[in-house]
């Protein structure tokens, strides 16, 4: 089996306007609607992963903060790509509860002789 990182994007405004406006009952909702769909999908996730919060980015000028699209991550296993992005579907929890969000599936390779 392969394994696959899976980011879950959305714009910024997005994320703002879900976590400012959500009532406890539509938050409840949306973690049911996460915790069905990682129970149905048990066999294939490594790692549920979590929320990502703020960015810090370091390159050779230094470290500031930054600001990206990026909400939060998984790992899964499974034969193909293909396979692994089937996992993630027009119902999946992140693409209904966020306007605009997307999910991104990228394979990890292995490094040789490690």
């Amino acid at each position: 089996m392969k394994k696959f990182m899976v980011i879950y994007m959305a714009p910024q405004a997005s994320f703002e306007a879900g976590m400012s406006s959500a009532t406890p009952e539509q938050q409840q909702k949306g973690m049911q609607a996460w915790m069905d769909w990682m129970a149905a999908n048990k066999a294939s996730l490594v790692d549920g992963g979590a929320p990502l919060a703020k960015t810090k980015r370091v390159d050779a000028d230094g470290t500031r903060d930054i600001r990206n699209e990026v909400g939060g991550y998984s790992i899964v296993q499974a034969e193909t790509h293909d396979a692994a992005t089937a996992l993630f579907g027009k119902d999946h929890p992140h693409l209904a509860m966020l306007p605009g969000a997307w999910i991104e599936v990228m394979e990890i390779v292995q490094i040789p002789g490690m």
